[in-house]
């Protein structure tokens, strides 16, 4: 029986006041990216405040099953590495409780978080695409805010083209004022010139008041009006001042919705699934007919008297109509007429099944579009669960908190996810992929990515210790950590002095038994290298008793000593021999041309690396040795 218990609820205070933090945090994020994909909309508009609120309104209502994952993520992995860094989560597993167990009351949580992030693409999420594509589209249609700009036309007001040379910007004056006026056609054209002149939006906003000062009117007569006239009359009018009024609708004005609600993303589950039915039964319709009209048609039309035209029609029946033949029978000029109305008739054709594919693949598209956002909404609110089962391991695993590590791993995972899951519901859209394959896509395969995750993290698993593939890429690239011996504060066991020079001294032989017998500066053997086992147990003996007078000496209180154990390398004792200590991965190198050769040239390195430790261990070797026998009576 599930029980709340104690720790239930610390873990998800852990994380539920972080989720509210970051939720808000990714909702604001992507709602900054969303706008600027609008940002056209709403600059020079002159929206007020209410429609700019409800903007955002609804906007935010269509990204929060988006903002849901990434902040599921982002918290888990910010809660799970703060109990990791403060060794909570080594206590709660030394208590015998695994993190499985210890996540079961967040797994409920994101349970519900899951089915809320469906209410909301089901209910919400229609209502609010619904009513934001209204409002956008209506923010299109329009007009913009009369801003006149200096030395270019201006084309915002309908039907007129006006330019200004200069304008003032505390009085509102214009000069140097330009003016066409399209009153219906071309010919009905005006041209106004004006020395400066005042524009000014009437109360309702419906219409521009523009005053006019010193100028003139140029106006072709109505050509319409003067009925066989092969010319067109004009009237010219100078004026000191002139008032012209302009329509320009500045209010804001509702569009109507008929066309949004056939949107898919307008639409809930239910009323998805029923809306397909019909639209395949519209689309199988419109195939049949395009069948059977295809079926009826007829592209050969030949230029045949009226004998040839009954011969044929009895040979056609017969079965033996040769169109060679009857193609021959005809004269030149008919041959040319026949050729000619072919290729029109040809041309016809392929432009008919052009318009056809075309309205064929929208059809189609119609019914992906359908299908992608009915799997969306399965898919995004699984990937709350996938989300927490990749955050909360890793948290676990890497056991930082903070913003700093956990923002640099969400970042990344929710942009393979977003990679991987627009790039397939494009696919799928434009039916390159099967719609099933493009929107499960990114499902697929962040998927296995959590089940690793989470295995590893319930069984203490090292993936993630940046230590061990330090360690791995320095033994690889051949770079070992310097030895540090330091003087101890306390001493409960004197050195030896007497037996570690002595053991000092036969390691100096060893090394000079060593180097005479084998010749380290020589290539070695590709052969010996890859395909025969076998190890330097001369090395590794010389280095078994090197460590002991190490270790025995580090006791010691004199500096010189201390300084000069500093100076030992610290011995790689088969590097130098083969590359692995498994003979199957030496055999599989060494065939393997281009790892072969880098490996090759590396164990060289190693042995000419030995051939200077050796120098070097038998002349730090031989100082301490010398300052064993100077200070002889006092450090006996």
């Amino acid at each position: 029986m599930f029980r709340i218990k104690k720790l239930d609820i610390f873990i998800a205070k852990q994380f539920g006041l972080l989720f509210i933090a970051t939720f808000f945090i990714c909702q604001f994020v992507l709602m900054m990216q969303f706008l600027w994909r609008y940002v056209d909309e709403l600059i020079g508009k002159g929206l007020s405040i209410d429609i700019l609120a409800q903007f955002f309104w609804y906007m935010g209502l269509i990204l929060v099953p988006q903002a849901f994952p990434l902040a599921i993520l982002l918290s888990s992995l910010i809660a799970f590495g703060n109990m990791g860094e403060s060794s909570e989560l080594t206590a709660i597993k030394a208590a015998g409780i695994s993190l499985l167990q210890a996540c079961r009351s967040l797994i409920v949580i994101v349970a519900m978080i899951s089915c809320c992030s469906f209410y909301f693409q089901d209910i919400i999420g229609p209502e609010a695409n619904k009513s934001f594509g209204r409002l956008l589209l209506s923010m299109k249609q329009k007009s913009p805010e009369l801003e006149i700009p200096e030395g270019i036309f201006y084309d915002g007001i309908p039907n007129t083209n006006l330019y200004v040379q200069k304008k003032d910007i505390e009085t509102g004056m214009l000069y140097g004022i330009m003016i066409y006026r399209m009153n219906g056609s071309y010919e009905d054209a005006a041209i106004i010139l004006a020395d400066s002149g005042m524009l000014q939006s009437t109360a309702e906003k419906k219409h521009l008041l523009l005053h006019l000062y010193s100028g003139e009117w140029f106006e072709n007569m109505r050509s319409q009006d003067i009925a066989g006239s092969a010319s067109i009359p004009y009237r010219r009018e100078t004026f000191w001042t002139k008032r012209i009024v302009l329509d320009f609708d500045g209010g804001f004005n509702l569009a109507e919705v008929g066309g949004i609600s056939a949107d898919a993303r307008s639409k809930s589950m239910e009323k998805i699934i029923h809306d397909m039915d019909s639209i395949m039964e519209f689309n199988d319709s419109v195939g049949r007919s395009f069948y059977q009209y295809a079926q009826q048609s007829t592209f050969y039309r030949p230029a045949l008297s009226k004998q040839d035209s009954a011969k044929a029609v009895k040979e056609a029946a017969a079965g033996k109509f040769n169109l060679d033949s009857a193609y021959a029978r005809l004269s030149p000029e008919d041959k040319q007429e026949t050729v000619r109305m072919a290729v029109n008739d040809l041309q016809m054709c392929a432009s008919d099944l052009d318009m056809k594919r075309d309205y064929s693949f929208d059809l189609n598209r119609i019914v992906r579009l359908h299908q992608i956002e009915a799997i969306n909404k399965i898919t995004l609110s699984l990937s709350c669960l996938i989300f927490f089962f990749i955050g909360a391991p890793l948290g676990a695993i890497i056991r930082k908190g903070g913003l700093g590590v956990p923002v640099i791993i969400s970042v990344i995972v929710f942009i393979v996810f977003y990679i991987f899951e627009n790039s397939g519901m494009k696919m799928a859209r434009d039916d390159n992929w099967t719609v099933w394959f493009g929107k499960l896509l990114g499902t697929a395969v962040l998927t296995p990515l959590a089940v690793f995750f989470t295995y590893k993290a319930n069984n203490d698993s090292v993936v993630f210790n940046i230590d061990l593939y330090k360690n791995i890429l320095f033994r690889m690239l051949g770079i070992r950590r310097k030895r540090h011996v330091y003087r101890k504060e306390v001493i409960i066991t004197d050195p030896d002095y007497a037996g570690d020079a002595a053991a000092l001294v036969r390691i100096s032989a060893a090394i000079t038994a060593y180097s005479q017998h084998h010749s380290l500066l020589k290539a070695p053997n590709p052969v010996k290298v890859f395909f025969r086992p076998g190890d330097d147990q001369a090395i590794r003996n010389i280095n078994e008793e090197l460590e002991a007078v190490i270790d025995d000496l580090s006791n010691t209180k004199d500096k010189v000593i201390l300084h000069e154990l500093n100076n030992f390398p610290i011995l790689a004792t088969h590097a130098h021999t083969r590359p692995f200590r498994q003979k199957w991965l030496n055999v599989t190198t060494g065939l393997l041309l281009p790892a072969g050769i880098f490996f090759y040239l590396r164990m060289w390195r190693f042995r000419l690396r030995l051939l200077r430790d050796l120098r070097t261990i038998r002349n730090a070797s031989e100082a301490i040795t010398a300052r064993i026998e100077e200070r002889k009576d006092i450090l006996s």
